[in-house]
């Protein structure tokens, strides 16, 4: 049987457990939905969502929105030119512990910032995956902090890191309201856990985000109820690709020089 004709039969097996329909191109999808949800690399992701986005469907995109700024810019720019829907997969923002977090934050005077993201998954198993062996810890797990950092602490004006995005970054950002904040990222350390912390600091008490115990599946509900809100009313949340191209600008500044 060919490799293309092997494809199909796995995508209409797959399909039909769940009871859908499967395209035989990437074409013909396109031509039978309203809106396309994303799972695929960064630099896959980055051709077909300009594809899909020109083609008027709405869009449920991962992160980071490519594999650099040029690449992101242009997925931004044709969302934007087609006046779609899109909806960025940043998880965490979409779990109540998170927007609680955010909330109060808002209220505060921040001087400084400590967080981290670290975890043990690009050392085997389903996460070490191709594009994050070769682009490290930063593309990965940067959009997620950088994200809640600018958000909590101000938006970020400047950002620069130093060491290996494959085994440990370390950043070091400025923002507009003078606060100073750093953010550790490494997917490379034997840890029992994942561990995602951010500490804010200033002249009234400190407040922590620490994802220990929190339940990471009540964020999948939300994030498509959301969406499919979004569709709906075809207004896109700020969570969406312009928030996408915001974080891959930060992600170039803060590459190692």
């Amino acid at each position: 049987m060919p490799r293309s004709s092997s494809y199909e039969a796995a995508a209409r097996e797959v399909a039909e457990t769940y009871g859908a329909r499967a395209a035989a191109s990437y074409d013909e999808l396109l031509g039978s939905c309203e809106a396309v949800a994303f799972a695929v690399p960064p630099a896959v992701q980055a051709g077909l969502a300009v594809t899909a986005a020109r083609a008027g469907r709405a869009l449920l995109l991962e992160k980071p929105l490519g594999p650099d700024l040029d690449s992101a810019r242009a997925l931004a720019d044709a969302v934007a030119e087609a006046g779609v829907v899109s909806q960025l997969v940043l998880t965490k923002r979409y779990h109540p512990a998170t927007r609680d977090f955010l909330a109060r934050a808002a209220g505060l005077e921040v001087t400084g910032a400590r967080s981290c993201y670290l975890h043990g998954g690009f050392l085997g198993g389903d996460l070490a995956t191709a594009w994050r062996l070769e682009h490290g810890a930063l593309l990965d797990l940067g959009p997620h902090l950088l994200d809640l950092l600018d958000t909590a602490a101000g938006p970020v004006v400047s950002v620069r890191g130093t060491g290996d995005p494959r085994r440990w970054i370390e950043l070091t950002c400025e923002h507009a309201g003078g606060a100073v904040s750093q953010a550790s990222l490494s997917g490379a350390v034997n840890l029992p856990r994942v561990r995602t912390r951010v500490e804010l600091f200033g002249p009234g008490e400190e407040l922590v985000y620490d994802t220990a115990g929190l339940d990471h599946e009540e964020c999948w509900p939300v994030l498509r109820a959301e969406f499919a809100a979004a569709v709906r009313a075809g207004r896109s949340t700020e969570i969406d690709a312009g928030r996408g191209l915001r974080l891959q600008e930060l992600l170039e500044q803060a590459l190692p020089r």
